[in-house]
């Protein structure tokens, strides 16, 4: 994709944002080719991550290839329950960064599922705390050894320095999204 091209990546950074807002964090000047470019390319990349031909097929790899698919929200519930016996349903929200009506939906769906299991806590019976069932355990473990393979396959395409560096890059990506999500106004 060149630079210049119109597109809805570009209608979107620029929609009137430069990204010297008043008030804002550090931020960068969208106006100036150099980092207008690079920013297209980042965004281009995130696209890609998040919806492209190659993402769906390996989405699909990971979380369709049995005969009863889960969703990776799902998946992302299960690698928190495998951790521990049992989890409250607010600690479970907090760790998966979400708000508790979503992790209590990705719950439910595993428990429908026979994956997950929910009960009453042992000291506070009004307290709902989920685990994993042996069920969850085992698509857990299968879905988890076709991502070990695939991430190995993938980052194999990287120098050793260069891992270490994507790891940090990515990092520092996530956090940059955490404080501008932290800076948005309420809705």
């Amino acid at each position: 994709m060149s630079a210049g091209a119109p597109t809805a990546l570009t209608d979107g950074l620029t929609g009137g944002l430069t990204g010297t807002a008043e008030g804002a964090a550090r931020s960068i000047d969208l106006d100036l080719p150099d980092e207008r470019e690079v920013a297209l390319r980042i965004a281009n990349a995130w696209k890609e991550l998040r919806r492209g031909a190659a993402m769906v097929a390996v989405r699909d790899y990971f979380y369709v290839a049995e005969e009863d698919s889960i969703e990776p929200g799902q998946m992302d519930t299960l690698d928190l329950l495998v951790q521990q016996p049992a989890w409250r349903m607010s600690e479970l929200a907090e760790a998966l960064r979400v708000d508790p009506s979503t992790a209590t939906r990705a719950v439910h769906r595993l428990v429908r599922s026979g994956l997950a299991s929910r009960g009453s806590g042992t000291e506070d019976g009004r307290v709902v705390m989920v685990s994993v069932t042996e069920a969850g355990r085992q698509r857990h473990s299968a879905i988890s050894a076709r991502r070990r393979h695939s991430m190995a396959r993938m980052l194999g395409e990287f120098e050793s320095e260069e891992r270490r560096q994507l790891a940090d890059l990515l990092e520092r990506f996530v956090l940059a999204l955490d404080h501008l999500a932290a800076d948005l106004p309420d809705r």
